[in-house]
């Protein structure tokens, strides 16, 4: 039995240019956020991290102890995500839960002594890393592409908060 054949496949070429050129951006940021994203996650795979627990201790390590709301938004994780990571980073013996003296509902996530070492550790090799997968664009490319990013994200951000 064969299958009927669908008609020729539909094409970008006949879609609008500017249609054209915003989906030919979307499809090269992805693969470019892939391949450096792979370079972060073997990075901190070697230290028995995912990517999720990397930037909590990161963050925590920048930004002192921090509310878990904070981190949250931060972190780009949802509430439930967050108190997993963090969960996990207590369990590792990484992080410690505070109390928040003016907030009782609040807590705070701080890094323990371990986990200052660990991050002071790796931190720095890590940022060779991202460093190195970043190569493909030269210093005043990469402030420039941040630039971009940036306003390309500002402007994603407000047209889902619109509701357009």
């Amino acid at each position: 039995m064969t299958l009927p054949r669908d008609p020729a496949p539909a094409s970008t070429a006949t879609l609008p240019s500017e249609q054209q050129v915003a989906l030919k951006l979307w499809v090269t940021l992805a693969r470019a956020f892939a391949a450096v994203n792979e370079h972060a996650m073997q990075d901190v795979r070697d230290d028995g991290l995912s990517l999720g627990e990397f930037a909590v201790l990161e963050l925590l390590h920048h930004r002192g102890p921090t509310l878990q709301g904070d981190i949250q938004k931060r972190v780009l994780v949802s509430s439930g995500g967050t108190t997993f990571l963090v969960d996990r980073l207590v369990k590792k013996g990484l992080v410690e839960r505070r109390d928040c003296a003016e907030d009782k509902r609040a807590r705070y996530a701080a890094l323990t002594s371990e986990g200052r070492r660990l991050i002071r550790r790796i931190f720095p090799r890590h940022a060779r890393r991202i460093t190195s997968a970043m190569r493909g664009l030269g210093v005043s490319e990469q402030r420039e592409a941040t630039r971009l990013l940036k306003s390309l994200g500002v402007v994603a951000a407000a047209e889902l908060d619109s509701g357009d």
